[in-house]
């Protein structure tokens, strides 16, 4: 994910959705470091300030830990929060869209799941 997706969305949310894609896909997991402020916001084009903000939301959250003159990692369990919140999200906001252009079209979601559309 690029920062000029969802361009609708401020800068930081952005950062966020992409620091978060990455340890839902596993490039990062529980554990691991992520890159520097700097570094990230070298790699996005971003301010560092807009690339703190991002990470201290995810230390407020928990799913980020701060080792001091280390750097910040990943959480143990992160990748489980993220994926559980991201899947309530889907289910309560994109679905009921999704479900009802299907109806719309006629589309049976058991056709999906057998792969007869």
């Amino acid at each position: 994910m690029t920062l000029r997706a969802a361009p609708d969305k401020p800068v930081y949310v952005r950062l966020r959705d992409t620091i978060a894609d990455s340890i839902l896909s596993g490039r990062f997991k529980d554990g691991d470091p992520l890159p520097s402020v700097r570094a990230f916001a070298a790699e996005q084009g971003a301010n560092p300030l807009t690339v703190a903000k991002a990470y201290q939301g995810f230390q407020d959250e928990g799913l980020v830990v701060v080792k001091r003159g280390v750097g910040m990692f990943v959480a143990l369990g992160a990748g489980a929060r993220l994926r559980e919140a991201e899947r309530a999200a889907f289910i309560k906001q994109e679905w009921p869209a999704i479900r009802a252009r299907m109806d719309r079209l006629g589309i049976d979601p058991v056709d999906l799941l057998n792969e007869r559309v």
